[in-house]
């Protein structure tokens, strides 16, 4: 840990701010970045917040400038990428993920990259294959597996109803994925 991050009594603090109240923990987070602006989990956290409030521009800032404080830091770069994605910005979303296919191929974050790549390409069966790869290997982000398990089961709807649309346009129109948090 560098000067650069907030402390972490302090971290765990405001995390504990944003579970009782996600708005008071988005102020918290918005005052802890004037002390501590290079600190990249703050701004993914703020990113996360703005997106669990819907304002998908902010969030997207907020995530990328995570990313480009620190390029490895992977749940963020995935989560940059999602949004992306989410908001029919599909080509983005690949270039932000383009790092992530570097990770251990057991990785979970890979796998829900390499997923979310099928179904940009309208590649269905291998989406669903690659999402619940990627949900059973992961144990540490429960919020993750939940918004991957909605396009799992979208998906499959999908595919048992008649032939989707383009990827992007089934993405877009799945508003229940925009009010999940990242």
């Amino acid at each position: 840990m560098t000067a650069t991050l907030c402390p972490d009594d302090r971290m765990a603090a405001l995390l504990a701010a944003v579970g009782r109240s996600p708005e008071q923990g988005l102020r918290d987070t918005e005052l802890l970045l004037g002390d501590f602006p290079r600190d990249p989990r703050l701004h993914f956290l703020r990113g996360s917040l703005l997106a669990g409030r819907q304002d998908y521009a902010a969030a997207r800032l907020a995530m990328r400038q995570a990313v480009d404080i620190a390029p490895d830091f992977a749940v963020a770069r995935f989560q940059l990428g999602f949004l992306l994605l989410t908001s029919g910005e599909p080509h983005a979303a690949q270039e932000a993920w383009g790092p992530l296919h570097g990770l251990p191929a057991e990785s979970y974050i890979r796998k829900f990259v390499t997923g979310l790549c099928h179904l940009i390409r309208d590649e269905f069966a291998d989406t669903i294959h690659c999402l619940e790869e990627g949900m059973a290997a992961n144990t540490e982000n429960p919020a993750m597996n939940r918004d991957m398990q909605m396009i799992v089961d979208e998906v499959r709807s999908k595919l048992k109803d008649a032939a989707p649309a383009s990827a992007v346009d089934f993405l877009l129109q799945q508003s229940a994925l925009k009010s999940t948090r990242h």
